[in-house]
């Protein structure tokens, strides 16, 4: 049911981005000179004829007088000159179509390869762009510039054609126009030099245009075209909520043989019959060389191209892996090549094809014969590189030989039974070191001089003994043997290394990516470690004030980026994709751009360089390198998000300040001013008629609102500079003890009825303090107890030394402090009840307290007393005696 309500939601958003003004028109033909231009322009001139706003971005009209008679009238954008090879010759203007950006633009020759100097290698790809860009485009292609077709098409007409098209691209066009002509027609047009120059009609004729050919031809364009309608209609029927069946994942199992692109191909052309997604596996058992690596690559390249899904797994049972990973994807379908099979393997039933048959009995399974392929195969004798190979081939002629000598010496003292020990040492030393052809040659040099040297009848090659055709038999076997397992785990080897590099790259990279803290040492950080990695010059590329990509770090220092550098790093980030060097965009430039992010979280580019004489990276470098840049990528959006999280954490701490000072404000200064004004009024209006004792209460409660608006606005004044920084410190030696008197004194002033209880030492403590402010701090201290004090219970004020410093705590026996609170009530305007916003407080005393203890490296905490009520405890450093310090 989720697979059916996805698919429908699918073809509702194809539907509505097919209707939403980025449209492709493909004019498809059988073959050149079926009028695919002629019907391309007579449709843009109806458009034009309606109004429409149409463009001629590039036509060929090959000559024909009926083709350029089309142009006349129509509005054409300019060619860009190109030179090339000492000529010059005229391009496709990509830049300036889009700078025009017409409502329909026309561009002939699909499959056409642009020459160096443009934004992309092929002409598809600049339609790419201007699909992205809104344009609606007319195009012409002929059939057998289908990728997929390729191999049939070679197939057919014995030509090979190099300039092809993703058939993933046919996927973007709303409309596909067959234009058809008979054979009979064409090949008429043809010798009228309709299509080609005489000259060339003649040879055309001869190869590419024959009657078979053409209605072979013609049954492909048909064929493709009608597999697009359908395609169209399962999307429509699934837009409407119509039942189809469930699309199930066809997948082709390669092996890196020559076979492997055109399985790819062929799974393209089945997987599109089948309408459902598909993939390309290859299992990498650790023993792949390097000729049929690359061979995997240009598979899985090839299946990028034409819309697959390509997936490298590593084990060691290729059946398994390739039946677990199809039963983990929903794979239905599976393509297989049949290649080269051993004897031995078939005959036992450990063959690929005989395993997927017999454990695969809930998948289809497609076997595609090769028959060239598997007779080149079963005849070649697979060698590594030459230089490899000649080594390998001394060393096993060098062992021979010193096996030889051995021999010549152990004869006088040894049988010759025992001799063929010697030679069959020989064959597993060198198995274990070399390649199974190497260890069969030296099988056969042993055996021919241990037969001819030592073998009764000796100097012969006649055999007489048959112990001597079981040592021929041991050397064989021991060879294949030995020479399986050690080609075996040298490949696993080789695979466990660049996994474990991998490995080491990606962890490296994840420590140091941890230790970062922001982008700029993320980027630097990423790459160091692309550089060291991958053996690359590498830089990272980011937005700068003015929206220009700008090298922000780069390892080395040095490193410039040219104009097609940065065009290509532009493209990377806008797409989301790699571009530049090793792509099929902008391949012009020196360095393969990496994005770093999506298309909506753009983090900038990562630029890597390597020596121009430098091979494609493999895929094992290409996958690191992506990783790591996914990595990196990853990294810069956490920092980002880290960022906004903090600003946002600022700006909500800052709101609440904002909105406790708004309230403290209106509280703590109306109420005083209104206290004042209202009696100040009252005296005013009615002074006569008042009282002596009426008068001097109105007068005292003037005083008194007009004191507390002071320490209020000192609070602040004194919150103002300790948060700035500017709180002089004027130290003085003074008594503990009078300091603790003083603010006792103080509070009594304004607390007659609250009783406070002093326990001091015996010995004088004397402190190297700014005196004023220590004893407002205790002051705040004490009248926050008062406070919250009950009426009949005193404040205790316990003053002690202890380690060196100096601790007063101030007990009361209010209500207390919930535990998770007691840190809180040091912040500013902290309004919770029990703090000193209770009552007539301001929220400023005990924040006020801890930041002139602070300034003195002092302490203040909130301490749980026994029962009810609250400790708080002042801990100032006790310095060295006067005299000491003299």
């Amino acid at each position: 049911m989720t697979d059916s309500r996805d698919a429908r939601a699918d073809a509702l958003l194809n539907a509505v981005n097919s209707d939403g003004g980025q449209r492709l028109k493909i004019f498809l033909g059988a073959a050149p000179g079926v009028g695919k231009t002629y019907a391309m322009l007579s449709a843009a001139r109806d458009l034009r004829r309606q109004g429409i706003d149409v463009v001629i971005g590039f036509v060929e009209t090959h000559g024909r007088a009926e083709t350029a008679a089309l142009l006349e009238g129509m509005e054409i954008l300019p060619t860009r000159p190109v030179h090339y090879a000492g000529r010059e010759f005229q391009e496709f203007d990509l830049e300036a179509a889009l700078a025009r950006k017409p409502a329909v633009l026309v561009v002939d020759e699909l499959p056409h390869t642009n020459l160096p100097g443009g934004r992309h290698t092929r002409r598809w790809q600049d339609i790419a762009d201007l699909l992205d860009a809104g344009i609606e485009v007319y195009t012409a292609l002929n059939v057998q510039h289908l990728e997929s077709l390729n191999d049939q098409v070679r197939r057919i007409t014995n030509v090979a054609v190099r300039e092809t098209v993703p058939d993933a691209f046919l996927d973007r066009a709303r409309d596909i126009v067959l234009i058809d002509l008979p054979p009979r027609e064409l090949i008429t047009r043809l010798k009228q030099g309709k299509v080609y120059v005489p000259e060339t009609a003649a040879v055309a004729l001869d190869a590419f245009f024959s009657p078979t050919n053409l209605a072979a031809l013609r049954e492909l364009a048909v064929e493709t075209v009608a597999h697009h309608v359908d395609s169209d209609l399962r999307e429509h029927m699934l837009a409407r909520g119509g039942a189809m069946p469930v699309r199930r994942r066809t997948m082709a199992a390669i092996d890196g043989h020559a076979q492997s692109e055109y399985l790819v191909r062929m799974t393209r052309r089945i997987a599109e019959r089948r309408g459902g997604p598909w993939s390309v596996l290859f299992v990498d058992t650790g023993s792949v060389d390097g000729e049929r690596r690359e061979r995997v690559d240009a598979a899985m390249r090839l299946a990028r191209r034409l819309g697959g899904e390509p997936v490298i797994l590593r084990g060691h049972a290729i059946a398994d892996e390739l039946l677990a990973w199809a039963d983990r994807e929903g794979v239905g379908q599976i393509v297989v090549g049949r290649t080269r099979e051993r004897p031995i393997a078939r005959r036992l039933g450990l063959s690929l094809t005989q395993q997927l048959l017999r454990r695969g009995a809930h998948l289809e399974l497609t076997i595609v014969a090769t028959p060239a392929e598997r007779a080149r195969a079963r005849h070649r004798l697979r060698f590594a590189n030459g230089n490899g190979t000649r080594r390998e081939y001394l060393f096993a002629t060098a062992a021979t030989a010193v096996a030889m000598a051995l021999s010549f010496v152990a004869d006088r003292f040894l049988s010759v039974a025992n001799l063929s020990l010697i030679f069959l040492t020989t064959v597993l030393v060198v198995a274990a070191r070399t390649r199974m052809a190497v260890a069969v040659y030296t099988a056969i040099l042993c055996f021919l001089g241990y037969n001819f040297f030592f073998a009764p009848p000796r100097y012969t090659l006649a055999i007489a003994n048959a112990d001597d055709v079981l040592a021929v038999t041991l050397f064989l076997v021991a060879a294949l043997v030995c020479s399986r397992l050690a080609t075996r785990l040298a490949g696993q080897v080789q695979s466990l290394r660049a996994a474990q590099v991998r490995g080491r790259a990606l962890v490296a990279l994840g420590q140091q990516l941890a230790t970062s803290a922001d982008a700029e040492g993320i980027r630097t950080a990423g790459a160091r470690a692309m550089a060291r990695a991958l053996d690359a010059e590498v830089a990272m590329l980011a937005r700068d004030a003015g929206a220009d990509l700008k090298v922000v770090v780069s390892s080395p220092d040095a490193f410039a980026l040219s104009t097609q550098d940065r065009a290509a790093a532009d493209w990377s980030e806008a797409h989301a994709e790699p571009a530049g060097r090793y792509t099929d965009t902008l391949n012009g430039a020196s360095c393969w751009m990496l994005p770093l992010g999506t298309e909506q979280r753009r983090a900038g580019v990562a630029a890597l360089r390597f020596p121009l004489n430098a091979r494609e990276p493999d895929a094992d470098r290409r996958g690191l390198a992506l990783a790591m840049a996914e990595d990196i990528a990853q990294a810069l959006e956490r920092a980002r998000l880290a960022v906004e999280l903090e600003s946002a954490r600022v700006q909500g701490e800052t709101e609440r300040l904002r909105s406790a000072l708004l309230s403290s404000v209106s509280h703590d200064l109306r109420s005083p001013l209104a206290s004042m004004i209202g009696s100040a009024g009252t005296l005013l209006s009615y002074d006569a008629q008042l009282p002596a004792d009426e008068r001097h209460e109105l007068l005292q409660a003037i005083l008194g609102e007009g004191q507390r608006l002071d320490r209020y606005i000192q609070n602040l004044l004194d919150m103002t500079r300790l948060g700035h920084g500017t709180l002089k410190l004027n130290r003085d030696w003074v008594d503990a003890g009078e300091i603790v008197a003083a603010a006792v004194a103080r509070l009594r002033k304004l607390f007659p009825d609250t009783r406070v209880d002093v326990h001091l030492p015996h010995d004088t403590v004397l402190l190297h303090v700014h005196p004023a402010l220590i004893e407002q701090a205790l002051f705040n201290i004490l009248e926050n107890a008062a406070r919250f004090s009950p009426p009949d219970e005193a404040i205790r004020v316990i003053v002690r030394t202890e380690a060196g410093r100096l601790l007063v705590d101030v007990s009361d026996r209010g209500p207390g402090i919930p535990e998770d609170e007691r840190t809180r009530i040091f912040d500013m305007f902290y309004s919770v009840s029990r703090g000193d916003r209770g009552k007539q407080g301001t929220g400023l005393g005990l924040a006020i307290c801890r930041g002139m203890v602070g300034a003195h490296g002092g302490t203040v905490e909130a301490l749980p007393h026994a029962g009810n009520g609250t400790t708080i405890r002042v801990s100032l450093p006790l310095p060295p005696p006067p005299e000491e310090t003299a």
